[in-house]
This record gives structure tokens, C-alpha cells and sequence, in this order.
């Protein structure tokens, strides 16, 4: 299956690169809870990585971190965070000081991306609807797993907002936030990556609020509207007065459509073409690989 390379088109990738290189701060509330439940959906896959990698903890959750290292207490885990001042933070907060017996008996973190088919799982939580190129993403996702290893995400859904989307579409002001991709695209371009079994399945969660600046100030905290014709500028003050009058009309929740997914790298295909030359090394490599999925005689 081939899919076209292509930015989703309503993001900005200007736009969502100055969202990657804003200062690190506290993982979410919704995110800390959407990994949590997606950790749960681990107990569905029988492998158990010897290595792992946590793509992205500030934002994805931290509090995830500590649930994924006792669910696997002797796997060596890989940190990945592109920023730097976001890796010093997750570092902070992940990484057990040399003085605590629980380093000696453990294994500690490594930040830093890992090599080609280093590790059995990728762990991406909250992170994929942000992305500017997110086959670029998955691409990197793949070459980091090994084969039988598996990725385990989860995203924002095309039902995310709808209540904040209404009221900007009622007051005539452009979309607050860009558009969201289907769970059914996203298996799509998951096997266009090179990953085989995507399973999706999605929930919606909604969010009530005290206050209209308390449902801003979550909002904040989950990303920033990368839509190419959002509002241009910085708003003033009578602009946010009016947007405090609206919400407080309508009831203050929010919903999310929660996308969880996973798929898993299967053994490369060789190419099919009239005559395929093979290597004796690589024909033994193809033969080693091909056992995994030979029953038993």
C-alpha cells in the first residue's frame, strides 16, 4: 500500500514547530489520564520489550513513567525528547539519583533516541495530532523497533472540541484549533509506514469546568491552535472579555475524542521482482526472521 508523503493540511508546520520548542512545564491532567488508560490496554500484549522507548514524557505524561517502569522492572528504557530544555526537565523527574538503592537494583533511563531496531516497544502518548508530519513521526517510530516490536499510542480525534468549535463558528471567528485525524486514517498510514495489525479504537471523555479561565488555562496546557487561518495576531482585552461572556452562556465541559491505537513491525518483505538476488548473509537473516511466525513441527 502506498500513500503520498503530505503535511495534514491544517497545520501550520511553522506553527507547531514553535509549539515543540516552548519551555517544559507539567504533563497534563488529560494526558496523565488518557496514559493511564492506555497502560492498561497493556495487559492485551503478551510481549514483554526487553528495551522501550518513551517518546515525548513532559507532554505525554510522567506519572505514565512510573507506571510503565513497574510494569517492566528490568527492561532498559530510552527517554526521547527533542528539546533540550524538555529532556533537563524529564531527566529532573525520571532519572534516579545515584544515591538511591533502587538505582543499583533497577535499570536507569537513557535520553537519547534510540539506534535502528533498538527497542520492542515505542510508548507516544497524546503527542501524534501535534505533529506537522506525522508519517515523518511514524517513520522514526518504525526504524526505532525492532521486528515483532510494537507501538503503542494514543491522539486527539476529529470529535475533539466540538463544543468550543460551535461557539467560535456561532460568533464568526476562525476554528480554535486545526483539524483532527480519523482512527481509520491513521491505520492507513500506520501500514503505509511499514507497520502491519493497526488496531484502533477510540473513547470520548468530556471535561466540566468551574470557570471559563479555568477551562482556558487546560487548555493551554494541551497544545495550541495550528490552524493556518486561526487568528492572526494577538487578541485584546475586549476580544476575551467577549469570549468569557460566551462560555459562561453554555455549560462549561469539554469533550476529546481519545484515539488509542497500536500496530507492530513485521518481518521486511522482500521485493518482489522477476529475479531476487540474495546474499548468503541475508538469506540467513530472512530465514532467522521468517522463524518467528513458522509453527512449531
Amino acid at each position: 500500500m502506498t500513500m503520498p508523503t503530505q503535511r495534514p493540511p491544517t497545520i501550520d508546520p511553522q506553527a507547531a514547530q514553535r509549539w515543540q520548542q516552548m519551555p517544559a512545564s507539567p504533563s497534563p491532567w488529560l494526558h496523565e489520564e488518557v496514559a493511564r488508560r492506555m497502560e492498561e490496554r497493556l495487559e492485551w500484549i503478551k510481549l514483554k520489550p526487553h528495551s522501550w522507548a518513551h517518546w515525548e514524557p513532559v507532554r505525554g505524561g510522567l506519572e505514565a513513567h512510573d507506571l510503565l517502569a513497574r510494569r517492566y522492572p528490568e527492561s532498559n528504557c530510552f527517554v526521547v525528547e527533542d528539546q533540550v530544555k524538555r529532556a533537563e526537565y524529564a531527566s529532573k523527574k525520571i532519572a534516579i539519583p545515584w544515591w538511591q538503592p533502587a538505582r543499583w537494583a533497577g535499570k536507569s533511563a537513557r535520553f537519547e533516541v534510540p539506534g535502528d531496531s533498538a527497542v520492542q516497544m515505542v510508548w507516544a502518548n497524546m503527542s501524534l495530532h501535534m505533529a506537522a508530519d506525522p508519517q515523518a513521526l511514524m517513520a522514526q517510530w518504525h526504524r526505532a523497533l525492532g521486528v515483532d516490536g510494537f507501538v503503542m499510542f494514543s491522539c486527539m480525534g476529529p470529535d475533539s472540541l466540538t463544543e468550543l468549535r460551535d461557539l467560535y463558528a456561532t460568533l464568526g471567528w476562525p476554528a480554535p484549533s486545526h483539524e483532527f485525524t480519523d482512527m481509520h486514517d491513521w491505520g492507513d498510514m500506520l501500514v503505509a509506514a511499514g507497520f502491519a495489525e493497526p488496531v484502533m479504537d477510540m473513547e470520548r471523555i468530556t471535561l466540566t469546568f468551574e470557570t471559563p479561565q479555568r477551562l482556558l488555562e487546560e487548555l493551554r496546557g494541551l497544545g495550541r491552535n495550528l490552524h493556518p487561518d486561526r487568528f492572526s495576531g494577538l487578541r485584546g482585552r475586549q476580544w476575551h472579555a467577549q469570549l468569557t461572556e460566551a462560555l459562561q452562556s453554555k455549560p462549561l465541559e469539554l469533550t476529546f475524542e481519545i484515539i488509542y491505537g497500536h500496530a507492530f513491525r513485521p518481518v521486511p518483505r522482500l521485493p518482489m521482482r522477476a529475479e531476487t538476488v540474495l546474499s548468503l548473509s541475508q538469506m540467513r537473516e530472512s530465514l532467522n526472521q521468517r522463524k518467528t511466525y513458522l509453527p512449531n513441527p
